[in-house]
């Protein structure tokens, strides 16, 4: 799993059988703080997060274990929205 924060979305009318229905969001990675870091990248989302959520992804074969992408060509999905962190006995994060 990685902690990322929802930057945007994905629009794409022409996809897989198996992905239509489906959000896409962009995401960028974050460390623990929520600050971002590295590049961005598209997941399916599971949980209904939005723009400036903090959420937790799924990547590569775990990302195709959920009951809806299971057999599914997706690389990474929003598996929860992040309520708040705490990394040694500190709240980092807390959503408001």
């Amino acid at each position: 799993m990685r902690i990322a924060r929802v930057v945007g979305s994905a629009i794409s009318t022409i996809k897989d059988e198996k992905v239509k229905g489906r959000k896409l969001l962009v995401l960028k990675q974050t460390d623990q703080g929520g600050n971002l870091i590295g590049k961005p990248f598209v997941a399916v989302d599971l949980v209904d997060a939005g723009v400036g959520d903090l959420v937790l992804t799924g990547h590569g074969s775990s990302a195709r274990q959920t009951h809806l992408t299971k057999d599914c060509p997706v690389d990474a999905v929003v598996m929860a929205v992040v309520d708040h962190l705490v990394v040694d006995d500190v709240v980092v994060f807390r959503k408001e």
